[in-house]
């Protein structure tokens, strides 16, 4: 059975994610530890004991998110199971890193580093209440985006996340994600609603960040991946450091192709999906996406031993 392991991106986030496995895995405490130090703060005692209001701040959910992905990874490695056992890794937006730093192409520490860089980066790209983004159910995604260009009329809204057959993410101005609201109901949206997030994050407004990343990526060493990342921006398998440089770059203002991704990797013959880390929005997404595909959530203790006993079956 060829396997891929996937990485959830932002709005997974929830006070508690990981502790559980940090208490029964030394492994998987180490990867918290490892991300207070990197980051010069008790970001755990965030994530197990804050509100979340303060872990949904970008600049805190996105390094959260992937120690959360990591710690579970650990504690798949302490019974048995390695990143060499999926065929591809993929993660949605910031769920990239963590696929990284699993396939050890990224450091733990430089990982949190960027994505605390990142979060703050994006946030900072566009003033509070310029942007916005909003999610069309029910409309495909050259629906979508048709939406978005008739929105625009000389502002930003673009397709910014391709999620599933029934659901596209819009971003840009405002007033062009309120217009593209009202488009899309009128096309035939099942529902069409501004999201709430504090940027509009994969949209050409995003500009400022990715130069911001740019220069951080290029202070970090990247390493070729144990197995290959299937990329957001390209919806296909990548391995060349310098290209996955240049594609995480890339990525702050291009869309997440992720209904393209799982279609790619179920074309090269993955039947079985695990989603690594908080939540089970992206086993939402693949079944929507490919009803063949098998999914797991492997987030908590008793996660990780199924997914252990399964794979030795």
């Amino acid at each position: 059975m060829s396997r891929a392991f996937v990485f959830p991106g932002q709005g997974a986030q929830t006070i508690g994610m990981g502790k559980a496995l940090a208490e029964a895995y030394p492994a998987a405490r180490a990867v918290f530890d490892e991300v207070d130090d990197a980051l010069g703060e008790k970001l755990s005692s965030l994530i197990w004991e804050g509100d979340q209001e303060t872990l949904t701040l970008t600049r805190n959910a996105q390094p959260a998110l992937m120690a959360t992905s990591l710690a579970a990874i650990r504690a798949l490695e302490a019974e048995g199971v390695e990143i060499t056992d999926a065929a591809f890794v993929a993660g949605h937006s910031l769920g990239e890193y963590s696929a990284l730093a699993a396939a050890g192409s990224l450091s733990i520490a430089d990982a949190a580093r960027l994505l605390r860089t990142r979060g703050a980066a994006m946030q900072e790209a566009v003033p509070v209440g310029e942007g916005a983004m909003a999610a069309l159910l029910g409309l495909d995604f050259d629906t979508a985006q048709a939406v978005a260009e008739e929105a625009a009329q000389g502002d930003v809204c673009q397709a910014a996340n391709d999620n599933d057959p029934s659901q596209v993410v819009v971003s840009g101005h405002r007033a062009a994600v309120e217009r593209a609201v009202d488009i899309a109901k009128e096309k035939g949206a099942k529902r069409a609603m501004l999201l709430p997030v504090s940027a509009p994050f994969h949209c050409a407004l995003m500009a400022p960040a990715a130069d911001v990343m740019a220069q951080a990526l290029d202070e970090v060493p990247i390493a070729a991946p144990a197995v290959p990342l299937v990329a957001n921006v390209r919806a296909e398998a990548v391995d060349d450091p310098a290209t996955i440089r240049a594609l995480l770059v890339d990525q702050v203002t291009g869309s997440v192709r992720w209904r393209e991704s799982v279609l790619w990797m179920a074309g090269q013959g993955v039947s079985e999906v695990w989603e690594i880390g908080a939540g089970k929005a992206l086993s939402g997404m693949i079944r929507r996406i490919d009803k063949t595909l098998a999914c797991r959530a492997v987030g908590t203790p008793e996660d990780v031993a199924a997914a252990a006993e399964s794979r030795a079956v």
